[in-house]
C-alpha cells in the first residue's frame, strides 16, 4: 500500500487554485461500461475559493465552500457546482475581503473605517464562521453541509441551492459539533461536541437528532444530549474530528491535542487570533479512551490510557466477547498535523513537500482493544484474551488501564486516510475491510483497500493522478462485504482535455470499471455521501 511514484512535476499545486462554479451542469465523457443500478448523485464539499480579491487564505481548510455534484443516470454522467451561500461567502463577495476569521486566516476590519470603527470591531466578541467545507449529511429528509462549528447549512442536493443556515446552539448544549456523525438504518444522527459542563469545566456532549418525523417536522428541533464525557483539563478541550459507535456503546477518543479556551475568548477579539493560534499540545497527557453506554445513555468510569497521537479518523469500532475493537487511522506523537497543512506547505515542489512531512507525525493505521469487565486484582496482566489480536489492555496500579494497539499498516510517510467501510451493513460490527485515501507525504495519489484481519492491502493508482476519499456503494444484491464499487474523483494536471473525471472501481479488487471526464479543473475535496 505504500507509494512508489515520485511527484517532481508538482501537479498536486493545481488542487489547490480556485475555480468558477458552473452556470448549469456539463456532460462528462464516458470510457467503460458503468453498472446500471448505480444511479444517483455523488455529493463532495471541498474549498474552491483559495483567496478574495488580494487578501489569500493560508490553511487548507480556509477557502470557501464548494458543493460538486457528480448526477449518474442510464450510464451517462453530468458535472456541476456551486459555491454555497454561507454569510462568509456572501458577505467576502459583497466587500471583495476576508470578512469572517476561518481556521487559519484572520479577518481583519475593513480599512477604509475610521480607526474608532476599527477600535470597536475588535470588541465585538467572536463570529464564528459558518464556511461548511467539510462535509455534507442527511438529517431527517434534509441535507446539510457542515463544518465543526455551531452551524450547519441546509442544502438542496439536487439543484445545490443554499437554503437556509442553522444554529445547532438554538437547539443543543454544545459549542460546536463534528463533521462525522453516524446515523442509524433508521436516520437517527448521533454526534459530539464539546460543552460547558459542571462548575464551568469543559466537557463532551453526544448529541442526537431523532430520525424522519411522521408530522414531517423538523427533527432537528427534537434533538437533545445524551450522555457527557469529562474533559481532562478544566478549560482546555481536546480537538475532537469523530468519534466511534458500536451497537452498544459510544467510544471518545480524548488525544494531547488541545483547545486554549481562554486564549480563543480573551485574544481572538482583542488581537485578532485565528482558531490555529488557539491549539497547543500537551506533551504529558498522552491519549485516554472514554466509553458510554447507549442505552441507557450513560458514561462509564473505566480510565484507559496509552502513548500520544493524533487522530482525526475513526475506521470502525465494534463489540466482541466483552470487548471493544477501535480501529483508527493514527498519527503518531502530540504534535498538531493540523500545522503541516498550510497551503504554503502544500504548494513546496516536491523535495520541499518531502522535507516537511519528514517533520510531521508519522501516521500508522492501529487496532486498539478495550475490555468491558475490568477487575483491579489483574494488576499486570493482558486482559485482552481476543485470538486474533495482538493488542494488549493491562491494569496498572493507579487503577488505569493502559493499552497498546496492534498496528495494521504503517508505512514512511505513508497514510491511510478518509477510511471508508461498508457503512450501512457493517458500522459498528465486525468487519473485514476498509478502503481509504492514500497520502504520500500529505500528497493524495492513491486509493487503497486494506484486509483489517489479514492486513493485505490493494492499491489503484497512475502517475500524477491526485484523486479524493474513495466513497463504498453496495451492489444491490450483494452477498458478500466488499461487493460493490468504489467512487473517487480524480484530478490529473497535466491533462490538457479532460483533467478531472469521476472514477469507479471494483471495491472486490480495485480494477477499474469506468471513469466520466469532465474538461475542467476540480480543486480539492474533503468529504461527501453518496445519494441513490
Amino acid at each position: 500500500m505504500v507509494s512508489c511514484i515520485e511527484h517532481p512535476a508538482g501537479g498536486y499545486k493545481k488542487i489547490f487554485e480556485s475555480c468558477e462554479e458552473l452556470a448549469e451542469p456539463i456532460p462528462a465523457h464516458v470510457s467503460g461500461k458503468i453498472p446500471a443500478w448505480l444511479t444517483g448523485s455523488l455529493l463532495r464539499v471541498g474549498p474552491g475559493l483559495f483567496e478574495i480579491g488580494d487578501e489569500p487564505f493560508y490553511h487548507l481548510f480556509d477557502g470557501q465552500a464548494l458543493m460538486h455534484k457528480f448526477d449518474l443516470k442510464d450510464g451517462h454522467v453530468t458535472y456541476y457546482r456551486r459555491f454555497i451561500r454561507t454569510d462568509a461567502y456572501v458577505r467576502a463577495m459583497a466587500e471583495k475581503r476576508i470578512v469572517i476569521t476561518e481556521f487559519g486566516t484572520t479577518a481583519y476590519p475593513d480599512p477604509c473605517k475610521n480607526i474608532f470603527s476599527r477600535f470597536f470591531t475588535y470588541f465585538q466578541g467572536i463570529e464564528v464562521t459558518d464556511n461548511c467545507l467539510v462535509n455534507i449529511y442527511p438529517i431527517g429528509e434534509d441535507f446539510y453541509a457542515c463544518t465543526e462549528t455551531n452551524y450547519i447549512t441546509k442544502v438542496d442536493p439536487d439543484t445545490l441551492e443554499t437554503i437556509k443556515k442553522v444554529d445547532l446552539c438554538n437547539y443543543l448544549s454544545v459549542n460546536g459539533v463534528t463533521a462525522h456523525p453516524h446515523t442509524e438504518p433508521d436516520g437517527t444522527v448521533y454526534n459530539i461536541g464539546n460543552c460547558f459542563g459542571k462548575n464551568m469545566s469543559l466537557a463532551y456532549n453526544i448529541v442526537k437528532i431523532p430520525p424522519p418525523q411522521d408530522d414531517k417536522s423538523d427533527p432537528i428541533e427534537k434533538s437533545k444530549v445524551l450522555v457527557q464525557f469529562p474533559s481532562s483539563e478544566r478549560f482546555k478541550p481536546s480537538y475532537v474530528h469523530s468519534f466511534g459507535m458500536t451497537e452498544n456503546y459510544f467510544v471518545f477518543v480524548e488525544t494531547p491535542v488541545k483547545i486554549n479556551l481562554l486564549k480563543f475568548l480573551t485574544s481572538w477579539s482583542i488581537r485578532g487570533t485565528n482558531y490555529m493560534d488557539c491549539f497547543e499540545s500537551n506533551d504529558k497527557m498522552g491519549t485516554w479512551f472514554h466509553l458510554a453506554t447507549k442505552n441507557p445513555a450513560e458514561y462509564i468510569d473505566h480510565k484507559f490510557r496509552t502513548s500520544a497521537f493524533n487522530l482525526f479518523h475513526h475506521i470502525n469500532c465494534y463489540e466482541d466477547q466483552g470487548f471493544i475493537v477501535v480501529d483508527l487511522c493514527t498519527w503518531k506523537g502530540h504534535d498538531f498535523v493540523y500545522n503541516y497543512l498550510y497551503l504554503a506547505n502544500m504548494r513546496q515542489n516536491w523535495e520541499e513537500v518531502k522535507k516537511a512531512a519528514m517533520r510531521a507525525p508519522q501516521p500508522e493505521v492501529r487496532r486498539y482493544v478495550l475490555p468491558l469487565d475490568i477487575h483491579r486484582e489483574e494488576q499486570g496482566k493482558n486482559l485482552v484474551s481476543l485470538p486474533y489480536t495482538t493488542a494488549t489492555a493491562v491494569m496498572c496500579s493507579d487503577g488505569t488501564v493502559w493499552l497498546e494497539p496492534e498496528v495494521l499498516f504503517s508505512g514512511p510517510r505513508q497514510a491511510f486516510e478518509f477510511p471508508q467501510i461498508n457503512y450501512k451493513k457493517y458500522c459498528g460490527k465486525n468487519y473485514t475491510f476498509a478502503y481509504g485515501l492514500g497520502l504520500n507525504h500529505f500528497v493524495p495519489d492513491r486509493i487503497c483497500k486494506l484486509n483489517v484481519k489479514s492486513k493485505e492491502t490493494w492499491i489503484w493508482q497512475e502517475p500524477d493522478a491526485y484523486p479524493s476519499e474513495p466513497l463504498f456503494v453496495q451492489s444491490p444484491d450483494a452477498k458478500d462485504e466488499d461487493e460493490g464499487v468504489l467512487m473517487s474523483i480524480v484530478v490529473k494536471p497535466g491533462v490538457t482535455q479532460r483533467p478531472a473525471f469521476l472514477l469507479i472501481l471494483s471495491a472486490t479488487d480495485l480494477t477499474e470499471i469506468a471513469r466520466a471526464e469532465v474538461d475542467v479543473m476540480i480543486p480539492v475535496t474533503l468529504h461527501g455521501m453518496y445519494k441513490p
